[in-house]
């Protein structure tokens, strides 16, 4: 560790760098004086005045809030404040305040008569729509805890978050019942029942829940091979809320952009801080969001002033309107950006764009965003290639960087993020292991109830008090805005009974372009394509951690300690990806353009007229390119939703 420490503070032989290596050394040295039994993973290299910075100074971030309230309850005070303010809009219907407050409180009604009380956990499995807003807000008035279902998911996926959840009520709609699993769970369609709903009474619930009662409960990837559930209170909810629309400066002028899906927590930094400050909450449709010329008209014709984006979107976002020489609306007055690094290429471009970009960082189990950092207007990118800072934490939010030995490290020292303060989820719903793991006492603090979140990011200090964000101690990733855990899909790739042992790599093979990777060995005797690995994946797993390639190899290379030696791995191949697909090639001059298209965008050697866009290493990003030039060829006004409808070639 003080190796690491002086290697890093002695690069150029700063003065002031090797002072503070000497001065580390002199502490450490004292300390083993004056104590000489302590064992030395105890001793602090840190001086006092820098263990005040490190551990109060930068984590004085004290603020009064409403502990006692719940997030609800925030809402219908805004409701009595602008109750003909609108509230939601979604194509053509809007709600006002007053309205959304009513239907969500029939909802809410009905949902106390069929048995929904405090901590009781309801699914909400609905696409976006204005009926998404009602229900989470409904399930909230009624003292239950929602948990977001995307209904992409496949099913097997959607059984299981059933069953850890412990649900038994299930909101959704009409046209989704057929592919929602045979599960004990009541079904409460909000197309067909409303009329039932309509029944009841509008004003707001008498319930019994309290702060700290559970709001939500979110799925993640999990390492086992099964999605695990992250439960948050509302009093981590509140707290969050409120110091989100201060930072963001929400007035009810405001339209807000609400972009992700139902299953991700982002939902809830869309949603909350916008209706507590009486703004606009604006849906999109899939596509508009997804492609990038409709996503511009979009900005325009709604008049959003607040963006939150992916930072992969972000990216494609930031290429499109460089390409086409086109500027972002001046309606947008702030865009947050968060779940990935950003590119200092793309942020050289955004700077000629001018609106305020702010880069989040958190995780769901510390509710949602825990630092923020605001890019300065005259940030010198062009001179500058470090990576943008993920910023300083939010109210009442303490973060920690520490070693092994769960010390503080020096400013200017890789360490891993531990975070408290009133964001701490609960924990793991039934996971009282994983939460012992991941959810541990706060060693800084005299109150045994305080704990910290373990989130194997490391990260390190800025002199300015500014953290930087350096990547993950396991093999988690962040993949176009997606929380992945690899370990997931391996396990699922192993349960296929011909498969003798898997694993999944990020490569990027291609610059700017990584993917999923997986590896497999086969049983003795055992033969299998990459095709029908795929399916079996695709039953099991969301689309966003399908693997783009399969790679069957006789063995794994390995190291000289006998491990898997992930380096080697082979790059996938065009036989590899192409694998368990006959090859027919474009027969028309329609066929060979498109062909050519998807040829260009994927990289790839050949396509054929049965081959499937997303297997040959497609996502819903690229795809917008596919759709740009189909369009600029053949002049025609191409749905984006064709590509995924009428595969393998839209023709």
């Amino acid at each position: 560790m003080l190796l690491e420490i002086a290697y890093a503070e002695s690069q150029g032989f700063d003065e002031i760098a090797v002072f503070r290596m000497l001065e580390r050394i002199e502490t450490l040295l004292n300390a083993m004086v004056v104590n000489p039994q302590q064992c030395l993973k105890d001793l602090s290299i840190l001086t006092e005045t820098e263990k005040q910075q490190l551990l109060v100074k930068w984590n004085d971030t004290k603020a009064k809030y409403p502990k006692e309230k719940c997030i609800h309850v925030l809402f219908e005070e805004q409701v009595e404040k602008t109750p003909d303010a609108i509230a939601i809009v979604f194509e053509e219907q809007q709600l006002a305040y007053r309205e959304l407050n009513d239907r969500a409180n029939q909802l809410a009604h009905y949902l106390n008569f069929v048995g929904v009380k405090p901590e009781a956990t309801v699914g909400i499995c609905v696409e976006r729509s204005l009926e998404m807003s009602i229900a989470i807000l409904a399930v909230l008035k009624a003292g239950g805890a929602y948990v977001p279902i995307d209904p992409a998911y496949p099913t097997q996926r959607i059984t299981q978050i059933l069953l850890d959840a412990g649900v038994e009520i299930l909101l959704t709609q009409q046209h989704l019942e057929a592919k929602l699993p045979l599960h004990q769970t009541r079904l409460i369609n909000l197309d067909s029942s409303w009329s039932d709903i309509d029944r009841e009474s509008t004003e707001n619930c008498q319930n019994q829940a309290i702060s700290e009662n559970l709001a939500y409960v979110i799925y993640t990837s999990g390492s086992t091979g099964k999605p695990k559930g992250v439960a948050v209170t509302h009093t981590a909810l509140v707290n969050y809320t409120l110091d989100i629309a201060e930072q963001f400066k929400l007035q009810g002028r405001d339209k807000v952009l609400q972009f992700a899906s139902i299953g991700f927590d982002v939902v809830v930094e869309e949603l909350f801080p916008t209706w507590i400050r009486g703004a606009t909450v604006v849906l999109l449709e899939n596509e508009w969001l997804i492609l990038c010329t409709e996503f511009q008209r979009s900005i325009e014709k709604e008049q959003l002033t607040v963006l939150n984006l992916p930072t992969a979107y972000w990216h494609q976002w930031v290429s499109e309107l460089s390409r086409l020489m086109q500027t972002v609306p001046s309606c947008v007055r702030l865009v947050i950006v968060g779940g990935e690094r950003i590119s200092c290429e793309k942020l050289r471009q955004w700077q000629q764009f001018h609106p305020p970009l702010v880069n989040a960082y958190g995780l769901t189990e510390t509710t949602v965003t825990s630092t923020l950092y605001r890019l300065p207007t005259d940030a010198q990118i062009q001179e500058d290639n470090r990576e943008l800072p993920i910023g300083k934490a939010l109210a009442n939010t303490q973060i920690y960087l520490l070693d092994s030995y769960l010390q503080p490290v020096p400013i200017g020292v890789a360490g891993e993020i531990y975070i408290g303060g009133e964001g701490i989820a609960r924990g793991y719903l039934n996971r009282c292991d994983l939460t012992a793991e991941r959810f541990i006492p706060n060693p800084f603090s005299n109150d045994a109830g305080l704990r910290l979140y373990r989130t194997g990011d490391l990260a390190r200090y800025r002199d300015d008090g500014n953290i930087e964000f350096l990547g993950r101690i396991d093999h988690q990733i962040k993949l176009r805005g997606f929380r992945i855990e690899l370990e997931e899909i391996e396990a699922v790739l192993n349960q296929h009974p011909d498969v003798a042992a898997g694993i999944v790599l990020v490569r990027e093979d291609n610059p700017g372009n990584p993917c999923l990777v997986a590896y497999a060995t086969l049983q003795p005797e055992k033969t299998v394509t990459a095709s029908i690995l795929r399916h079996y994946l695709e039953s099991k797993l969301p689309n966003y951690m399908m693997p783009n390639a399969f790679v069957i190899l006789p063995e794994f290379p390995l190291t000289q300690n006998g491990k898997i030696d992930r380096k080697v791995l082979p790059a996938a191949d065009s036989s590899q990806i192409f694998a368990g697909t006959e090859y027919i090639a474009p027969a028309t001059p329609v066929e060979e353009i498109i062909a050519g298209i998807w040829q260009e965008i994927l990289e790839v050697e050949r396509v054929g007229i049965r081959d499937n866009f997303f297997e040959l290493g497609g996502h819903s990003l690229i795809a917008t390119r596919v759709v740009s030039q189909v369009r600029q060829i053949f002049k025609i006004e191409l749905p984006l939703r064709s590509l995924f409808e009428n595969l393998p070639l839209p023709i």
